[in-house]
């Protein structure tokens, strides 16, 4: 099969790396791409949020089978145009990405399908969210309602924190996404990633994870786009999960074939657990980053499979072969990151990371200029390993990311800590 992946992050690289082990994959093309995923897939020079310019790629050169990584394209039309043409796509409709897109579409969800989730409002303008703060418990929770990048959301401790948030959220700090605002009490408990894969039908899991959001060591500091992750997540016990299938995952399914919009995809729930009970935080329409570098680690080519299983409507037919493992992954940034961060420097010994037995290093923000590897973004590598239990997974990890001689780049030092503990 000739496949094209779209989408240039550390996630695309562990789908990439993952998809070009599978035997029936003969040839890789990656757009746009980056220094990592260059070396493994051919470059294809594509704008993907243009769906024409996909659609004639795809023709052009015989593509079999599409993977969509970040939504951005989703939301762009670009898998309906894919589809109209028959050609055999992964990643939901535009219309069904509206759980990502927009929170307040995801709460009405919540709603009609009676699903556990924080109790919120929603908001056009600073006079009435305002209004609703004076009234408010603290901390409590402001969200961006569209998408933001992972940065769209804050955990308010005060009314004057809440108060700054959404003043800078309506005034336009995150384009559109901020035009309107979802304020939402604060849920205690443990964050929990869960993936499904639906074919508008069939449910298949395919594995959970935590994410550290926070920038710094001990969850401090602002909210990122993720600086680590570990799979399998100790919290989910098998009642756990039947709970967040039958009270989350497959309402919200329903919902969506009632209102005529098929889910076929990844569903990734974001969750929090508290005495057992699971939460819906938010919804995804594509893979976590960096929550599924772990998953593509434990996965293997088998994730093309699955991946095919779901485009064609035959997930009824398909199952996960899971190891007895572990593996985790430590985000390096830029100095700055989430504020403001330099492009450029240079990245060395990324290979001597890589020499370690069960040690992947995916790039995320990299570019190359005279075979030198150049941070090009935020989040710009993700150590990742997998091994046989977490505690030699996170040893390893950290060997790894101690041999990278990066001077302009940070790391936490912590992740997997749950897990450890």
């Amino acid at each position: 099969m000739k496949i094209l992946v779209l989408g240039g992050g550390g996630r695309e690289h562990a789908l990439v790396w993952a998809i070009a082990q599978n035997p029936k994959c003969q040839k890789i093309f990656c757009a746009p791409g980056n220094a990592g995923i260059n070396k493994i897939a051919t470059h294809a020079d594509l704008n993907i949020l243009k769906p024409d310019e996909i659609v004639d790629f795809c023709k052009n050169k015989a593509i079999d089978f599409v993977v969509i990584g970040p939504e951005a394209p989703l939301l762009a039309g670009v898998s309906d145009a894919l589809r109209l043409q028959n050609i055999l796509t992964f990643g939901p409709s535009k219309e069904a990405s509206m759980l990502e897109a927009s929170k307040s579409f995801t709460k009405e969800i919540c709603r009609s399908g009676n699903i556990p989730t924080a109790i919120s409002e929603t908001f056009y303008d600073f006079k009435s969210a305002k209004t609703y703060l004076e009234r408010s418990d603290y901390p409590i929770v402001v969200k961006a309602d569209g998408l933001a990048a992972g940065k769209g959301v804050v955990i308010a401790e005060s009314k004057k924190i809440a108060l700054n948030t959404i003043e800078s959220m309506l005034s336009g700090r995150f384009g559109v996404a901020g035009d309107s605002l979802i304020i939402e009490e604060f849920l205690p408990g443990e964050e929990l990633s869960y993936f499904v894969l639906c074919d508008g039908k069939t449910l298949l899991p395919i594995g959970s994870a935590q994410d550290h959001k926070r920038a710094f060591d001990g969850d401090r500091g602002p909210n990122t786009g993720g600086m680590g992750a570990y799979s399998p997540a100790p919290t989910l016990t098998k009642a756990l999960e039947k709970k967040i299938l039958s009270k989350i995952i497959k309402p919200t399914i329903d919902i969506m074939n009632s209102r005529g919009s098929p889910f076929l995809g990844v569903l990734y729930a974001g969750l929090m657990i508290k005495d057992g009970e699971p939460s819906l935080i938010e919804y995804n329409v594509r893979f976590g980053d960096p929550e599924c570098q772990v998953l593509m680690v434990r996965l293997g080519a088998q994730i093309l499979d699955v991946l095919l299983d779901c485009a064609e409507q035959k997930l009824n037919e398909s199952r996960i072969n899971w190891a007895n493992d572990s593996a985790i992954s430590v985000v390096m940034a830029t100095k700055g990151y989430p504020a403001n961060y330099k492009k450029g420097t240079i990245i060395k010994n990324i290979s001597s990371a890589e020499k370690i037995d069960g040690v992947e290093v995916f790039h995320a923000g990299t570019k190359t200029d005279s075979n030198e590897v150049l941070a090009n973004g935020g989040r710009v590598l993700n150590i990742t390993c997998r091994e046989s239990n977490l505690k030699l997974a996170h040893k390893k990890v950290y060997q790894a990311a101690a041999l990278i001689d990066w001077t302009d780049g940070f790391y936490r030092n912590d992740i997997g800590w749950r897990g450890l503990k």
